[in-house]
């Protein structure tokens, strides 16, 4: 009885939107985490991947912590839009340079090492961006339940973890799937700009 009860209570339509927003926005902070760490020795790689994902968990329990103060920001998506440019544009230029193909097994490479710190803070910065907008959109389906917002936080982890090395090993794989990437991050990028843009005409600010 008390497991139909529950089955009556639950919000499956919360679940279903938060179940897609994680596919869809852990997958984009997946391609970037693994474009970032394309082309990188697979120790190096394994290290940037652990980085990237240890960071976004850190930021998703930071912003769902204070998910709903967030909420009242206006013009946020906005300047984490704005951020993803920019980690566009590095990974555009990775491309460029044959920086996600060229790999080097030494660990002594003063340029793999510049590489590394390069494919770290594009994974952080994008981590700041992509968590939040997560988050926040995770917080918008839950509908204010605390429980539906911990179960999206714990998915979109699981979602990264397992599809970020993944998607560098493609990469280095299928050369023309890194293209695909980055338009996947500029398209992201820009649809926040735009959101964010609406956002702040719509609050009457500009």
């Amino acid at each position: 009885m008390d497991l139909l009860q529950l089955l009556l209570n639950f919000n499956f339509e919360a679940f279903t939107k938060v179940v897609l927003i994680d596919l869809v926005m852990s997958g984009d902070n997946a391609i970037i985490i693994g474009m970032a760490a394309a082309g990188l020795p697979i120790k190096l790689r394994r290290r940037a991947i652990f980085i990237g994902i240890v960071a976004a968990t850190v930021l998703r329990i930071v912003f769902a912590s204070v998910t709903y103060q967030l909420l009242e920001i206006t013009g946020l998506t906005l300047i984490g839009g704005l951020l993803l440019v920019w980690v566009a544009f590095k990974l555009w230029q990775d491309i460029r340079s044959g920086a996600l193909t060229n790999a080097d097994d030494s660990p002594h490479n003063k340029e793999t090492s510049k590489t590394l710190k390069s494919a770290v803070t594009s994974i952080i910065i994008a981590d700041v961006t992509m968590s939040l907008d997560n988050v926040l959109a995770v917080a918008g389906a839950a509908h204010g339940a605390p429980g539906m917002l911990i179960f999206g936080l714990v998915l979109s982890i699981l979602l990264m973890a397992f599809a970020a090395n993944w998607v560098a090993s493609l990469l280095e794989r299928y050369n023309w799937l890194a293209y695909l990437g980055a338009g996947v991050v500029s398209y992201v990028a820009l649809e926040m700009i735009w959101r964010g843009g609406n956002q702040i005409y719509a609050s009457g600010l500009i």
